[in-house]
């Protein structure tokens, strides 16, 4: 039986990847992924040099900024998931947003306290290395697409 569910899978994602569909939505998340990461940083990077936050609180407030417009962007462009309820749509997305943010923020605090990066570029590559488990929480799940 295991291996029934797991050949049902593979089927699913070879005919999603034949759908030029899902290589678009997956462009537009890509593009608002990458407006996100800009809000992000700005909003780190403001928050650390301009208001003296530590890095782990500009974390937060970056996170909170960016969660935020990327909720809106996708559920109204990439995954057109207006019909959905957005209540239900924004716990979701909230829900996926902070496992990646757990993510981010674990990986965040060893770049800095171990490795000895600049704050801002261990910002940088945390946010991109928790992007992936972001859009398939977010296609599989919060959008139901």
């Amino acid at each position: 039986m295991p291996e029934l569910l797991e050949q049902r899978r593979r089927d699913r994602v070879r005919r999603g990847m034949r759908k030029s569909h899902n290589w678009w939505q997956l462009a537009r998340f890509t593009a608002v992924g990458a407006s996100g990461y800009v809000v992000n940083l700005a909003v780190f990077t403001l928050c650390v040099h301009a208001f003296g936050l530590d890095y782990r609180l500009a974390a937060v407030a970056a996170f909170l900024v960016a969660v935020t417009n990327n909720f809106w962007w996708n559920r109204h462009w990439t995954f057109d998931a207006r019909d959905g309820h957005a209540g239900q749509q924004a716990v979701r997305f909230v829900g996926v947003s902070l496992a990646a943010f757990v993510v981010n923020l674990g990986l965040l605090s060893l770049l800095v306290s171990e490795a000895g990066l600049a704050k801002v570029l261990a910002q940088a590559i945390a946010v991109a290395a928790a992007t992936p488990c972001n859009f398939l929480g977010n296609k599989l799940w919060t959008f139901g697409d």
